[in-house]
C-alpha cells in the first residue's frame, strides 16, 4: 500500500503566495524555478517566439519533450518577444510583480531584455534575483558557452567518472545542469528566509563550475591528501565488489569486511573461499582482486536475480538488482513510500514523474504548459486590460497559442 504524506498534512506549502518569474531556458533556471513550484510558488515561466531551446530536446512531441516535461510542470507559460520593446516592456511589467526572478542567460544578456540584476536588486531592495550561469559573472571564461556536456569535461565530473582504463565519460545523466539548479532553489530559499527576517532581497548567482567544483568536494578532499591516487585507474575499496551478470540480468555486490565476505561465501556456497588464503583479510582480497572478481563473476552467472536476491537477503549481504528506469517504479519501496507521481500529461497520456524528495512539502504535479498557452491569462492577471492584451496580441509582442495549435 502507497503511503502519501501529503495527504494527511493540511499545512500551506512553504512557498504558498510567492510569485516567480522564471525567464529561463534549458535545465538548470527551469529546474530551480520547479522546485520553487513544487513548494507552492506561483511561476511565469517567459518564453521567446521560437520557445525554450530546450522544447526540441529528447524525446519530442510537438512543443514538448521529455527535458521541458521534466522540469517544468505546473508553470503558466507566456509566450513574449523581447526583441521588440513592447515585448521587453510586458516583461517589465511582470518582474515589477515577482518576488523571485529567475534567468540562466550569459552575462549581458539580461539587461538586453530589461532586466538588468543590479539595477533592479537597487530599485527594490526586497527582490530575490536568481541568476545561473555557466562560468560566474567575470573573468576570463565569463562568456564561454557552457552546456552540462562542456562542463562535465570540463569541471572534473567525467574525469571523476572515469572508466577502470582511465577513460574519461559522462555521467549519464544532466547532473551539473540539474545541481545547479538545485543550489540555486536551495539559495533562493535561504535568500527569501533573510528577507522574511528583515534582511532584505538578495542577488544570488549560482555558476555550473561552482556547482561541478561543490559536488567533487570529497574527491578534491581526497585528491589534496593522496595526489598518486588520480594517476591511478578508479579501482572499488574492497573485494568482491562490482556489479555482475547474473542467468538473466545484473546485480551489485559489496563486501566491506571479512564477516560481510563471509556472509557472501555462505550464500553462494562457496564457503571453501573462506579457507583460500588468496581470500585471508579484506587487505589480501583487494590485492588479489584480479582472482576474486572472475571467481565472483563466474559463482553469480548460475542463476536469475531473483535468487540471489533471495539468498543475499536472508543472508545480509550488501547488494541489489541492476534496475532499469522501466522496473523502477515497481520497486516495492517505491510502491510503499511513493516517490513517483504521474503527470497526466494532455496528448501524451500519463507519464512516470519523480518530484522532491520531501514529498510532504510539494504539491500534486501538475501538466506541463505548451509554448504560450497561458498568454492572456498571464497578461489579464498582471492588469493588462482588454485594449492592451489585444494591442499586443496584434503587434506581435506576445503570442498566444492552445493546445491545438502547440502540438
Amino acid at each position: 500500500m502507497t503511503t502519501d504524506t501529503r495527504a494527511a498534512n493540511t499545512r500551506r506549502l512553504p512557498f504558498d503566495g510567492l510569485r516567480v518569474l522564471d525567464v529561463s531556458q534549458g535545465i538548470a533556471g527551469p529546474y530551480c524555478a520547479h522546485l520553487l513550484w513544487q513548494q507552492g510558488a506561483d511561476v511565469v515561466k517567459v518564453e521567446p517566439p521560437a520557445g525554450d531551446w530546450a522544447r526540441p530536446l529528447g524525446v519530442v512531441s510537438g512543443d514538448l519533450s521529455s527535458v521541458v516535461i521534466a522540469f517544468n510542470g505546473g508553470k503558466r507559460a507566456i509566450c513574449v518577444d523581447g526583441a521588440k520593446a513592447e515585448g521587453r516592456g510586458v516583461i517589465a511589467r511582470l518582474a515589477a510583480d515577482a518576488d523571485v526572478i529567475v534567468q540562466n542567460f550569459r552575462p549581458g544578456v539580461a539587461a538586453k531584455l530589461g532586466l538588468d540584476p543590479a539595477a533592479m536588486c537597487a530599485s527594490r531592495p526586497d527582490l530575490v534575483y536568481v541568476s545561473i550561469s555557466g562560468y560566474g559573472p567575470d573573468g576570463p571564461y565569463a562568456d564561454a558557452p557552457a552546456t552540462d556536456s562542456v562542463i562535465q569535461a570540463d569541471a572534473g565530473l567525467m574525469f571523476a567518472n572515469r572508466a577502470a582504463d582511465g577513460a574519461p565519460r559522462k555521467i549519464g545523466l544532466f547532473l551539473a545542469d540539474m545541481n545547479s539548479g538545485l543550489y540555486a532553489a536551495q539559495a533562493a530559499a535561504a535568500a527569501l528566509y533573510r528577507r522574511a527576517t528583515g534582511g532584505g532581497g538578495e542577488h544570488v548567482e549560482v555558476s555550473l563550475f561552482d556547482t561541478c567544483a561543490a559536488t567533487l568536494v570529497g574527491n578534491l578532499v581526497e585528491d589534496a591528501m593522496d595526489p598518486s591516487r588520480a594517476t591511478r585507474p578508479a579501482r572499488p575499496v574492497s573485494s568482491p565488489n562490482g556489479t555482475y551478470a547474473a542467468a538473466d540480468g545484473a546485480i551489485n555486490v559489496v563486501a566491506l569486511d571479512d564477516a560481510q565476505f563471509e556472509r557472501v561465501c555462505r550464500a553462494i556456497g562457496r564457503t571453501e573461499w573462506l579457507a583460500d588464503p588468496r581470500f585471508a583479510n579484506a587487505a589480501i582480497r583487494l590485492a588479489n582482486r584480479e582472482q576474486m572478481e572472475p571467481l565472483m563473476a563466474e559463482a553469480l552467472r548460475t542463476r536469475p536475480v531473483a535468487d540471489w536476491v533471495d539468498r543475499f537477503r536472508e543472508a545480509g549481504v550488501l547488494h541489489a538488482p541492476v534496475r532499469t528506469y522501466a522496473q523502477l517504479p515497481a520497486h516495492p519501496q517505491a510502491r510503499h513510500a511513493g516517490p513517483f507521481e504521474p503527470i497526466e500529461q494532455p496528448g501524451l497520456g500519463t507519464l512516470a514523474w519523480a518530484g522532491h524528495p520531501a514529498r510532504a512539502m510539494r504539491r500534486p504535479i501538475e501538466p506541463v504548459p505548451h509554448l504560450g498557452e497561458h498568454t492572456l491569462e498571464v497578461l489579464e492577471r498582471a492588469g493588462f486590460s482588454g485594449a492592451e492584451r489585444a494591442a499586443l496580441l496584434a503587434g506581435g509582442a506576445v503570442v498566444q497559442r492552445d493546445r491545438t495549435t502547440a502540438a
